[in-house]
This record gives structure tokens, sequence and C-alpha cells, in this order.
């Protein structure tokens, strides 16, 4: 079965559930994504979809009161407001003209986009990846060289709640709206995986390599906890990843 959309009635309003079948699920899940305005029901492989709709049925009302607080998307288009850095830019389509700064670049407090409005989102979203491949490369080099270990590769992804993972071959992956979060949190999560490649848990002597790149990253850390869902809703849907 691939995606899915259901309508389920409740004395509140109309839900759509997005259903999408997991293989890495290990039972029904059941969550509300920023990232694509929406419900969305996970099902194990070998789980049937009336079991699902069945079990989403009994958190209808949960499911309808977090919709209803989810903020609105923003969409990259003409006026509207993206962070880089933490620091709101307001979109402007600049024309067709080419430019000698490409067709993306940042001007004072404007992100500044040239050629077909049709493709603008596609741009700032390539703009805004590029920016995050760049920092997040720099900032590993420096940290993987104080910490004497070695980055192999370096991968961003959209994944829905991880900022970076590490992996043993030393391979690091990063959600790429990280390029829209304060510079200090952009630090915090790159330390973080660069200290896995030296220890590949959360123990004591983990924490003391990061507290060695980043004193402070009690900031940072609460920085995610309480604004990093935010950062799902600039831009258009992209794959959902696990």
């Amino acid at each position: 079965m691939g995606r899915e959309i259901a309508l389920l009635q409740t004395d509140k309003g109309e839900i759509s559930l997005n259903i999408r079948v997991s293989a890495r699920a290990q039972r029904i899940g059941l969550r509300v994504d920023p990232r694509i305005g929406g419900a969305e029901l996970v099902l194990p492989s070998g789980v049937s979809k009336n079991s699902g709709l069945k079990f989403a049925r009994t958190k209808l009302d949960w499911l309808y009161d977090h919709l209803s607080a989810l903020p609105a998307p923003i969409p990259f288009e003409e006026a509207a407001e993206v962070p880089h850095f933490g620091v709101p830019l307001m979109i402007r389509h600049m024309g067709r003209a080419r430019s000698q700064h490409g067709p993306v670049w940042r001007e004072n407090d404007a992100l500044c986009v040239t050629g077909d409005p049709r493709h603008m989102s596609r741009r700032v979203h390539d703009w805004l990846k590029a920016q995050a491949r760049t920092e997040i490369s720099q900032r590993s080099q420096v940290w993987s060289e104080l910490l004497d270990v070695t980055v192999n590769r370096i991968t961003l992804r959209d994944p829905r709640s991880r900022w970076g993972s590490c992996s043993v071959g030393g391979d690091l992956s990063f959600s790429w709206r990280l390029i829209m979060a304060p510079e200090t949190v952009l630090d915090y999560v790159v330390a973080h995986e660069v200290a896995h490649l030296r220890e590949m848990n959360h123990s004591p002597r983990f924490w003391k390599l990061v507290d060695k790149m980043i004193p402070d990253s009690e900031t940072p850390k609460s920085w995610l906890r309480l604004h990093g869902s935010g950062l799902h809703r600039f831009g258009a849907t992209s794959p959902v990843e696990d």
C-alpha cells in the first residue's frame, strides 16, 4: 500500500489523515506533523488500514485539538519571511534579469530571488540547503580537528524530529533546516554529532566533550525544545523521513 488519505468525522469537524506504511515501525503511530500541516497514521508492515483507523478514532479529540493548535505554514513566496541564522528575511522577487549574485542572495533584511516566480519556492529551498551544507561542513571541520576525529561524509536531510545523527562509520547527517535556527543552535548540533565520533553514547565523557566546544549548551538545547518544531512551518512540504 502506498500513501493514502482518510477523512475522519468528529463532532468538531473533519480530519484529513495521511496513512503511511513503514517497514521500520514496530507499532501503530499517530502524530501531528507541522511539516505537512496535518495528521499522519503510520502502520507497521502487516497491520491493516482498518486496524489503524480504529486506533485513530480513539484519539479524535486529541487529534483535532493538536491540529487546531498547529501554526499556519509559511510558503517560500513573495513577501514571506524566512529566518536565516534566526534573523527573519523578507523574500523579494527581483525580476527575471540575471544577477551577479546568482539566482538568490541575502541583502540586508531581504532574501532576493530572480527568475520565473513559479520557481521561487524551489530556488529559496535550494539556497537555504546550500547555505546549510557550507556552514555545517565548515563547523564539522573545526570541531573534528579540535577532537582529533575524522568525518567521513556529511548528508543533509529533512527528518521529522532528529536534528542530527552520527553513524559508527563516521557519517554525519543533519537537518538542512538548522540554517534557519540561530547560529548558536547550529553550532551546538554540529558539535554534538562530531562529539559522537569519539563517544557513541551520552555518557558524562560525551557531555564533557560537548561542553569543551559549546560551554553553554543548555541554551541552544532549550531553544530546540521550545522552537525547533516551528522550523518545519517554512517552505513547501517535502517527503517525510523517519
